[in-house]
């Protein structure tokens, strides 16, 4: 079967300020994630994707780029991008770098021309516009990270729309020179040797052209039905994919929030000429009196449908991306399991078998192999996302509701989480900074670190470690199709993967106690693969967080 390298590989997602600090001043390197590739090859991963590297200015935390060209100075230099690249590859390990290109920094050089207005050749590479005849704003949209997504221009005496923060200008894809020069900038990393493109927020970079009034929702109007899956974001793609993708053997994922599986096959769809995979949040996404601040569980039959529906409405058009959690999402095993001790490394191991055995290629965010968790911050003040401080600020410092009513709610889910120091060990700063971290590490790291768990062969990194090998040995984890069992059980995740008469039954129990649950008969006397416990299940129960993937070979 010649099936594409990306079908069959493990990504991991590194981000970089927070994975190894190989010079003491507390922000993480390029340098230090060269130092730990044999513990990715360890693990067993195929690639890594790293959140953006390049000059900037941190507003958002490299995702405002001002030279696609450059590395930020605090990660290091070109050479020591050259020499990680170089190092990967030598060790079988693929690069996958983020692309930011529906905004940049307000500090690049084409907003800086773009502000100048008149006649300049970048005039139009942003998307400005006058305000509304009484003075306001062009529309009353919001910004995803706060406040309007309008932001005056002193210079240039314009408006100019920014879906994120004030020093994120939006890109205008509408103007072919601002595609050249993406295109080309593509083509650059590529020819340096790069192996895939994972694509921020890529679904958004083609908007209407008119840009009405939004429904409000929350404090401000909702700009997503005229700048999310746009009128030409589909064409953009397409010449996307003929100038650069398809000169290359790349892999390529698209951020695409809000799609859904019928969009997916636009996007990704196998004869599309598009992109090779999306990500879709449908299973992250619990909003409630607060938008997505929100500490409250989806319920497991919901999370369940939802899944099994990409599984099953994808199969043979799409490819799908898999993972709990990432930069911007809380630690995985907090928010879909249960991170107190006694359940920690069951669930964490649950969660990943869960995750690990469907069709799709998995992503793995640094320190999920290890079963780290949210961290327990006191107040705002501990906060260094833009986004979860903004959000502080309108919706408790401006007194729409009281901080103990908000404050479980945005500690819940704060990107923050997902952004303190890799746990290395138990030493000072968990062995991540000789100097003091750009981040407070996590209180917990003597007890969750890397050391440990390498010296624990029952450990959470070594579940992972196994599920990787699985999906490396046996092709009906690759390839089989889908069936969920049980779809209404509040407790129990049961589902088969089938490739011809070879089967495998997969049960994860979301339950801190026991349940009764039958193996069917035709698994009774199947090969148990992977079990977070030392033995086969009980007859006629499940153990708390117990999950177990059994094998019917061909013929029984």
């Amino acid at each position: 079967m010649n099936t594409p390298w990306w079908k069959q590989a493990v990504v991991y997602q590194i981000y970089p300020r927070s994975f190894m600090d190989s010079n003491g001043d507390g922000i993480g390197d390029l340098r230090g994630i060269t130092s730990r590739l044999d513990y990715l090859k360890k693990l067993g991963i195929d690639v890594i994707w790293l959140s953006p590297i390049y000059q900037s200015p941190n507003d958002d935390n490299g995702y405002d780029i001002s030279d696609y060209r450059a590395i930020m100075t605090e990660f290091g230099t070109m050479e020591d991008f050259d020499e990680l690249l170089a190092k990967a590859h030598e060790k079988g390990l693929k690069i996958v770098m983020d692309l930011v290109v529906n905004h940049t920094s307000d500090e690049h050089r084409w907003f800086a021309e773009s502000r100048k207005g008149g006649e300049g050749p970048y005039r139009d590479y942003y998307i400005w516009r006058d305000g509304k005849e009484d003075g306001g704003l062009p529309n009353n949209w919001g910004a995803c990270f706060g406040g309007p997504a309008w932001q005056f221009d002193q210079e240039r005496g314009q408006y100019y729309l920014h879906l994120f923060s004030k020093k994120q200008p939006d890109l205008n894809w509408d103007h072919p020179a601002v595609r050249d020069d993406v295109f080309d900038m593509m083509n650059w990393w590529c020819e340096k040797g790069i192996d895939g493109f994972r694509m921020d927020v890529i679904s958004m970079i083609s908007k209407t052209k008119d840009m009405p009034d939004g429904e409000v929702k929350g404090l401000y109007g909702d700009y997503s039905p005229y700048c999310v899956h746009g009128p030409k974001v589909h064409d953009y793609l397409r010449e996307m994919n003929r100038k650069v993708l398809s000169k290359y053997d790349l892999m390529t994922v698209g951020e695409t929030a809000g799609v859904t599986p019928k969009d997916a096959c636009l996007y990704a769809g196998a004869d599309r000429g598009e992109l090779n995979m999306v990500f879709q949040f449908e299973h992250v996404d619990v909003h409630g009196a607060y938008g997505k601040w929100n500490e409250k569980r989806m319920p497991l039959p919901q999370l369940k449908e939802i899944l099994s529906r990409w599984q099953t409405e994808l199969s043979g058009k799409a490819w799908n991306s898999l993972f709990w959690d990432n930069h911007d999402q809380p630690r995985a095993v907090s928010r879909f399991g249960d991170d107190r001790a006694p359940y920690r490394v069951l669930s964490a191991k649950a969660l990943a078998t869960c995750l690990h055995m469907m069709q799709g290629t998995p992503y793995i965010y640094q320190g999920e192999e290890l079963g780290m968790t949210n961290y327990p911050f006191r107040g705002p003040e501990d906060f260094q996302d833009i986004e979860s401080l903004h959000a502080y600020e309108e919706w408790c410092e401006s007194g729409r509701v009281s901080h103990e009513r908000f404050w479980p709610c945005i500690a819940a889910v704060s990107r923050d989480n997902a952004r303190t120091p890799m746990q290395w060990d138990e030493t000072d700063q968990a062995g991540f900074t000789k100097g003091t971290p750009w981040m407070p590490v996590n209180p917990n790291y003597k007890e969750i670190n890397a050391r440990a768990e390498l010296a624990d062969p029952d450990s959470v990194f070594y579940h992972y470690q196994k599920l990787i090998a699985l999906r490396k040995q046996y092709p009906v984890i690759v390839h089989g199709t889908y069936r969920l069992l049980l779809p209404d059980s509040e407790e129990l995740f049961v589902y088969e993967r089938i490739l011809g008469e070879e089967k495998l039954l997969v049960v994860c129990s979301f339950a801190d106690h026991e349940t009764e649950f039958q193996v069917p008969g035709e698994f009774v006397l199947g090969t148990c693969l992977i079990s977070n416990y030392r033995d086969r299940p009980e007859k006629g129960v499940l153990r708390a967080y117990e999950a177990v993937v059994l094998h019917r070979q061909p013929g029984l």
